[in-house]
């Protein structure tokens, strides 16, 4: 699975890059029955995309699945939106863009251990589920390497 959120990530970054911009990303694997039907693999994806760009990425995102799992597109397989349900929240309302961005990030972040919650402050912990590889991940230009200088 993380090698085709590998993919998926590269074809973004690509994608965005040609129309002049950059783009930072995290994502989590989980593999947990929900309500209802068992959901298996998944993967939580929050990608920072222009507003500009985001029917650009809209239009390419099924065919990235597509080639990359070299499967037809299964409707509701993607579920993409914008943090607080509409564009440009970040700037029209920033204090309840702030609200919703916290809260996609620590449903994101429900997998974390109890000591990593505890020290973050995150309330809502859940299962996983089992994953075999890699868990979660950053673009470079957030992660751990970015963070020390």
């Amino acid at each position: 699975m993380a090698k085709a959120t590998g993919r998926f990530t590269d074809l973004m970054a690509k994608a965005l890059a040609r129309h002049g911009s950059g783009t930072a990303w995290l994502w989590t694997h989980e593999n947990a029955p929900g309500n209802g039907p068992d959901k298996g693999g998944h993967c939580h994806l929050l990608a920072h995309v222009p507003a500009d760009l985001v029917p650009v990425v809209t239009a390419l995102q099924r065919g990235w699945l597509r080639r990359i799992t070299g499967q037809p597109y299964r409707a509701r397989v993607i579920h993409s939106k914008p943090i607080g349900g509409r564009l440009g929240l970040e700037t029209a309302n920033p204090d309840l863009h702030a609200v919703n961005h916290a809260a996609a990030l620590a449903y994101v972040l429900k997998g974390a251990s109890a000591e990593a919650a505890s020290h973050f402050g995150l309330e809502r912990l859940e299962p996983g589920g089992r994953i075999i590889g890699k868990r979660c991940g950053t673009s470079q230009n957030i992660g751990a390497k970015a963070r020390k200088d």
